[in-house]
C-alpha cells in the first residue's frame, strides 16, 4: 500500500509539474537559443518584465510593512473587541473566498474613468485603473492575506512573556518590537515574502481585468503570455513562461533554504 501510495504521488508530480515544464521548455527552444532569446529581447517583452518586477516590488514591500502590523494588531492588542477582531480576520481571508477576477472587477466598479472616485483621482493627476496603481491595487488584494497568516502563527506560538519582562525592564513599544518580537518572527515574515513574490509574479486575472493590457503600458509578464497564446506565438508565449516558471523555482528554492536555516538556528 505504501508502495501503491508514492507511484501515485510519483506520477501526480509527472503529470501535473514535470511534464507541462518539459513542454513549455522544448516549445521555448523549438528555434533554437535565438529563438528564445529574441523572444524575451522585445520591446514588449522587456516592459512587461519591467512591469511586473515593479509590481512585485512595490507589493512585497506594502505586504511586509502592513501584515506584519495587521498581524501584531489581532494577536497582541488586547483592547480589540471581539467582533471587530473577527471582522478583520474574515476581511484578512475574503481574497481566498473571492476570486481574483471578482477582485480586479470590484477595483473597476469602485475606481474606474467613469465613477465618482476615478473622476475624483483623474482630476488630480491619478489615473487608477488601466494604470499602475490599479495593477498594484489588485495584485495586493490577492496577496495580502499571505504575510499576515504567516506571521499571526508565530507570535501566537512564541506568547507574550519575554514582550511583557522587556516593558518591565523599561523598553517602549519600538524597542520591544525590534529587540524582542522581530527575531522571533523574522523567518515567518520570510516565508510571508517569499510566498508574496511568488503569488504576486504569477497573478494573472485580476490584474487583466484592471489593466487593460496594453501593449507597452500596463501589460504584465502573465498577461503577455496569454496574448502571445491568443496569436498563435507560442515560441514566445513559452519563452517568458519559462522565465517566470524558473524565477517561481528559485524562489521556492529560497523558501526551502530558510526552513533549513530556520531549523539550524
Amino acid at each position: 500500500m505504501r508502495r501503491l501510495s508514492i507511484s501515485i504521488t510519483y506520477l501526480v508530480f509527472l503529470v501535473l509539474l514535470i511534464i507541462p515544464l518539459g513542454k513549455i521548455f522544448t516549445s521555448a527552444v523549438s528555434t533554437g537559443g535565438s529563438g528564445f532569446w529574441h523572444a524575451l529581447s522585445t520591446p514588449e517583452a522587456l516592459h512587461a518584465f519591467l512591469v511586473s518586477g515593479l509590481i512585485v516590488g512595490t507589493v512585497t514591500v506594502v505586504n511586509t510593512l502592513f501584515g506584519v502590523l495587521l498581524a501584531v494588531l489581532l494577536v497582541r492588542e488586547t483592547r480589540i473587541s471581539r467582533r471587530i477582531r473577527q471582522f478583520l480576520n474574515s476581511v484578512v481571508d475574503l481574497p481566498f473566498a473571492v476570486s481574483p477576477i471578482i477582485g480586479g472587477l470590484m477595483i473597476v466598479l469602485l475606481m474606474g474613468p467613469h465613477t465618482a472616485l476615478g473622476t475624483f483621482f483623474e482630476a488630480h493627476g491619478l489615473k487608477i485603473v488601466f494604470a499602475m496603481p490599479g495593477m498594484i491595487l489588485a495584485t495586493l488584494f490577492v496577496t495580502f492575506p499571505l504575510m499576515v497568516r504567516e506571521v499571526m502563527p508565530v507570535l501566537q506560538e512564541v506568547g507574550t512573556q519575554q514582550e511583557e519582562a522587556a516593558y518591565t525592564l523599561g523598553a517602549g513599544s519600538w524597542l520591544t518590537f525590534w529587540r524582542v518580537t522581530w527575531p522571533a518572527i523574522r523567518w515567518g515574515v520570510l516565508y510571508g515574502v517569499v510566498l508574496t513574490i511568488a503569488r504576486a509574479l504569477g497573478e494573472f486575472g485580476a490584474v487583466l481585468v484592471v489593466s487593460g493590457n496594453i501593449i507597452n503600458k500596463t501589460q504584465s509578464a502573465t498577461t503577455l503570455v496569454y496574448q502571445q497564446v491568443e496569436n498563435f506565438n507560442f515560441v514566445a508565449a513559452n519563452s517568458i513562461a519559462l522565465v517566470l516558471a524558473a524565477f517561481s523555482i528559485v524562489v521556492l528554492l529560497l523558501l526551502e533554504w530558510a526552513k533549513k536555516r530556520k531549523e539550524v538556528c
